[in-house]
């Protein structure tokens, strides 16, 4: 595995108070939230146990201080990856790496 590489858990789908978003999930990104800003626009890999691989990517940023990510999935993540981990590649390398 290639050190450029971040691991985030899957927190849950993103939701409103009347809504729920099922291609849209939260990602608690394991990186200073210094840095949780350059992720946006970055490729993300989820791979559950039955060897069904999900890609999507980081669209927007939830929470800059709990390090937390809104991805977009196709398709949909199901309800069982909920908690799982996760693996993200940067789009901008040159950031995590300072």
């Amino acid at each position: 595995m290639s050190s450029n590489v971040v691991r985030g858990v899957i927190v849950g789908y993103r939701r409103g108070s009347a809504k729920q978003y099922n291609n849209q999930v939260l990602i608690k990104v394991f990186v200073d939230p210094k840095i949780v800003g350059t992720l946006v626009g970055s490729k993300v890999v989820a791979s559950d146990r039955y060897g069904n691989v999900y890609r999507g990517k980081i669209v927007k940023i939830h929470s800059f201080s709990k390090s937390i990510a809104i991805a977009r999935f196709r398709p949909n993540i199901p309800g069982q990856m909920i908690g799982e981990i996760v693996t993200i590649v940067p789009k901008n390398v040159k950031a995590l790496s300072s």
